[in-house]
């Protein structure tokens, strides 16, 4: 399990070994920390390393009860009255039966009375569906919600009963030099404009202008537009004004500014690009 997790997701050893031990020991998982930290790619890899199955779920506002548990097909329940056949399962009745990891990304976007369902499930390792009957937990079945932190826009704190009934692990951005090799992977693209990218995005995390950052995805869609538009503009190499207009497109629709800025995000991040090429002794 782990070794699948080591292969596909960079510099993370640790949170694979705990995870794996979590949910070995039959504990549900909390997993915390920013976009772009490799929460999904962690789990779909220890999921294909123990052949369990895994079902994944968007949450969001719009997750109510009846999308996550299922309903009674309407049509057939007008021709047929209410009948286990014609239950239509939803992610959390599919999961439970198959013995699946029911992955929930973005938990903390997820309606209250929806969190609820899942804690007495989490509780019981069954529930009781109206007109359909019983759903048992087979033994393999575990939640993990995946959040961002909670100043995030649209996000609430997750009740204490949740984390009673899960193991948290929190997932930060890796170090420069893990980053630097995730981008590469990505991207196949020079050293120069990887450092570039990357330590553009890592500046964009600490800017005092700046009230969330970006994550490392910012810095392999820098460097794949820089690669794609220095051939549109005819040239072989990714030249300042092309590696700028890149970071531009990439890197501004994914910072948001802090509060009671005049300035506009676009030169925030000029002048992130510029001070990264400082940074690595370029002009």
């Amino acid at each position: 399990m782990v070794r699948s997790a080591q292969e596909r997701v960079v510099a993370r050893v640790r949170e694979a070994e705990v995870v794996a031990a979590a949910l070995s020991a039959g504990r549900n998982v909390v997993l915390e920390g920013p976009p772009g930290t490799g929460k999904t790619t962690l789990l779909r890899a220890l999921a294909s390393g123990t052949g369990v199955p895994l079902v994944l779920v968007e949450g969001n506002a719009e997750l109510t009860p009846t999308r996550l548990v299922g309903h009674h097909d309407a049509s057939r329940v007008l021709s047929e009255d209410y009948r286990p056949e014609n239950f239509v399962p939803g992610p959390l009745t599919r999961a439970m039966t198959e013995g699946a990891l029911l992955y929930v990304e973005e938990f903390n976007r997820v309606p209250e009375e929806t969190m609820n369902v899942l804690l007495g499930v989490l509780s019981e390792r069954e529930m009781h569906v109206p007109r359909f009957g019983r759903v048992p937990a087979r033994p393999t079945f575990r939640l993990v919600a995946a959040m961002n932190p909670f100043d995030a826009v649209g996000t609430a704190r997750i009740t204490p009963a949740l984390y009673d009934r899960s193991c948290r692990v929190a997932m930060g951005y890796q170090d420069e030099d893990a980053e630097r090799a995730v981008v590469a992977a990505a991207t196949g693209s020079p050293d120069t404009l990887v450092n570039r990218a990357v330590r553009a995005v890592r500046i964009t995390r600490d800017h005092p202008e700046l009230r969330i950052g970006s994550s490392v995805r910012g810095a392999i869609d820098t460097v794949l537009i820089a690669t794609e538009l220095a051939v549109v503009r005819g040239s072989t190499e990714v030249d300042e004004r092309t590696g700028a207009d890149a970071a531009l497109a990439a890197l501004t629709g994914k910072v948001t500014v802090s509060d009671g800025l005049t300035r506009p995000v676009e030169d925030v991040v000029s002048d992130i690009w510029r001070q990264a090429g400082e940074e690595l002794g370029k002009p």
